[in-house]
């Protein structure tokens, strides 16, 4: 046998709340997540354990440097080359990292999501395909909204104020802007299902070459 081919990346960015994450999840179940190394852009926000717990939340969790990004650049690098990594596991209830990492091991699709997954040019070359999830503001803010309540035990108006403190100007300054780079934009995310299945249907057919380079 020759060499093995490097795995298809495959990157999902997009505004909070956009759907990306559904979109993520339909491309998971319609390929087979046993075929991707699904990367979260979440997993990879920095450690601020030494900060005191009341003043973690001013802090811009909206803006690049947030994230640590050469870590997560590092582990798709390793993926590339079929190696296994292990990202962080983030607790968003303390904005702290945890001991704990998650192992994931390499397959011949990796599937990169994160809001400003595009807006990195170190990331940027990675990417074999780049989809953009594009939805309303409205809706996006309500969907944040919901989720932040539901599963990260913030009250409304703490995510109002960080909307409008942070999460707005940073979509408009690094998010937005960074549609431009994206081979495939899909409108109303996760609930637009012919979108969904064409690309899908493009994945799997790349997962097909990879895995058949010849073309016997």
């Amino acid at each position: 046998m020759g060499e093995r081919l490097r795995p298809i990346t495959i990157a999902v960015a997009g505004g909070t709340g956009s759907g990306k994450t559904t979109v993520s999840s339909a491309i998971l179940d319609r390929v087979g997540s046993h075929n991707i190394a699904y990367i979260p852009h979440d997993s990879y926000y920095r450690d601020i354990s030494s900060i005191p717990l009341a003043d973690r939340g001013v802090i811009n969790f909206d803006h690049p440097d947030a994230l640590d990004t050469p870590l997560m650049r590092s582990h798709i690098i390793d993926l590339q080359n079929w190696l296994p990594v292990g990202i962080p596991v983030y607790d968003f209830t303390k904005h702290q990292r945890t001991a704990h990492t998650q192992r994931v091991e390499p397959q011949p699709i990796i599937l990169v999501e994160g809001i400003l997954v595009l807006a990195e040019p170190t990331l940027r070359p990675l990417f074999d395909v780049k989809i953009f999830v594009d939805t309303d503001a409205d809706i996006r803010f309500i969907r944040r909204l919901k989720r932040d309540i539901a599963e990260r035990g913030r009250t409304a108006e703490s995510v109002i104020q960080q909307y409008m403190a942070t999460v707005r100007p940073m979509h408009l300054e690094f998010v937005e802007p960074s549609k431009r780079y994206a081979d495939v934009i899909i409108p109303e995310g996760g609930h637009n299902m012919v979108a969904i299945d064409m690309v899908s249907d493009r994945v799997r057919a790349l997962l097909r070459l990879q895995r058949t380079p010849s073309g016997d």
